[in-house]
């Protein structure tokens, strides 16, 4: 039987690229969010769209890593990682593009669009974008509150996906075996019948015999 791969080295690989994309989706949306209505931003004091994102990120993460099948939970914290810091990536650079733009030409009148995206504006907002984690949690807590629950979307979707592999590929070998195991042979002596005779009664001194015929 061939040994199984544990999926673990393109694992790996899909799930950076897939957090990576995810990063650089989420910047630009923190980018266009000045473009979006009022009424979507500001609903439910501006949590429920940064919410919905995090599980989109992790939804994305968690299913291209268990696209390859894997069978090691190692990819589970793996995967955790991933979609934080694809949330926290998406938050720092989008913001930090945001505030050097906006330093960058003071008095803007036009919302920050995809066109700014340049190195110079990144690298001036980026010290003033990190503060949006140095700062007290009280202040911070939806910035984290995002990236938990992008983790923990991860975490538990990779989790049921290595599982459920896990569980089919044991199956199939347990099927496998049971083909492949070969029964033994019945023994038969040289000469011996394929059926065995029916025994005859015992007879003792007592029984009559038949008699015997002319």
């Amino acid at each position: 039987m061939s040994h199984k791969r544990s999926g673990l080295l393109s694992g790996l690989i899909v799930g950076l690229l897939a957090g990576l994309f995810c990063a650089a989706g989420l910047g630009a949306a923190v980018l266009l969010q000045e473009s979006l209505p009022g009424d979507i931003t500001t609903f439910g004091n501006g949590l429920p769209l940064p919410l919905a994102l995090s599980l989109v990120i992790a939804l994305v993460v968690s299913f291209a890593m268990g696209s390859v099948r894997p069978r090691t939970f190692v990819l589970v914290p793996i995967a955790t990682l991933y979609a934080g810091g694809a949330v926290a990536t998406g938050q720092i650079a989008g913001l930090a593009i945001m505030i050097g733009s906006a330093q960058r030409a003071p008095g803007r009148q036009t919302p920050t669009g995809l066109s700014d995206i340049t190195l110079p504006s990144f690298a001036e907002g980026l010290p003033e974008a990190l503060a949006l984690y140095r700062d007290p949690l009280a202040e911070t807590w939806p910035a984290w509150l995002y990236i938990a629950v992008a983790a923990l979307a991860a975490l538990v979707l990779v989790t049921l996906r290595v599982t459920r592999v896990r569980r089919s590929q044991r199956a199939q070998e347990a099927q496998a075996e049971e083909i492949e195991e070969p029964r033994e042979p019945e023994y038969r002596a040289p000469f011996e019948p394929a059926q065995a005779p029916a025994p005859k009664p015992t007879t003792d001194l007592f029984t009559p015999r038949k008699p015997a015929r002319d």
